[in-house]
């Protein structure tokens, strides 16, 4: 199969679990540019970022159609990570490759086990806490940086927790605070994005926004925990097999 092949049928893939999860599905994009395109981790991570950006842009405009973004409270959550995502973006640069792909699979195997775990109740029970907001704003942005995935998987159960949002605002809210941290961390690596091979992208991130709104139509068919569980099955797998490959 060749490359432009690949990159639309990763695209496809990831659009879907996009779609489909409403998060996580963008940390399958890493492994796809390193594994199946041939980028470096450090490429893959700046590409990844570009097409979290503009799925999350996507979505989130289908999302505040609905009326399921809260913008002031997903603004204050991004602020505080867009520093750190910032200089994640930066340190990402100047990490060794292996350092980069072994992060990355343990943050992957996080999210697979996470996924597991029964869904976030519909409606948040716990009281905001600034504090634990900026604490989980702060990290969502380091991790975004630095290993270009969206965190979606961390975002959402942090604004139902800290912040009380329900269910349905969480997952529209995430994707204001994922396109704000992606936007950071890409202008903080600034030239890095010079690098990358812009044929096998652009096919890549197209499909993925366009698989993302197959996959939101896709979720209202098939049982939520039946596709995260199968998902969170293959996320788990890849994260072996990363793992794998560091350590040998």
């Amino acid at each position: 199969m060749s490359t432009a092949l690949l990159a639309l049928a990763a695209g496809a893939v990831i659009g879907l679990a996009l779609g489909a999860l409403g998060g996580g599905g963008s940390v399958l994009a890493v492994p796809a540019l390193i594994y199946l395109l041939g980028f470096t981790p450090a490429a893959a991570t700046t590409a990844s970022l570009i097409i979290v950006t503009a799925t999350s842009a996507t979505a989130l405009y289908a999302h505040a159609r609905d009326g399921n973004v809260r913008w002031r409270t997903g603004a204050l959550f991004a602020a505080a990570g867009l520093l750190p995502a910032a200089l994640g973006g930066l340190a990402a640069g100047q990490l060794p490759p292996s350092l980069l792909t072994g992060a990355f699979a343990l943050v992957a195997a996080v999210a697979a086990l996470r996924m597991f775990r029964q869904a976030p109740q519909e409606e948040g029970s716990r009281p905001v806490r600034p504090g634990r907001a900026a604490g989980a704003g702060a990290g969502l942005g380091a991790v975004t940086g630095v290993l270009g995935v969206g965190g979606g998987f961390l975002a959402v159960p942090a604004l139902v927790g800290a912040l009380g949002l329900r269910m349905r605002a969480a997952v529209g809210t995430s994707l204001l605070v994922i396109t704000a941290n992606s936007l950071a961390a890409l202008v903080a690596r600034g030239g890095s994005a010079h690098g990358i091979d812009w044929a096998v992208l652009a096919p890549f991130a197209g499909t993925a926004v366009l698989g993302a709104w197959d996959g939101k139509r896709l979720a209202a068919k098939v049982s939520g925990d039946a596709l995260r569980r199968v998902f969170a099955s293959v996320l788990l797998a890849v994260a072996a097999l990363m793992l794998i490959d560091v350590i040998v």
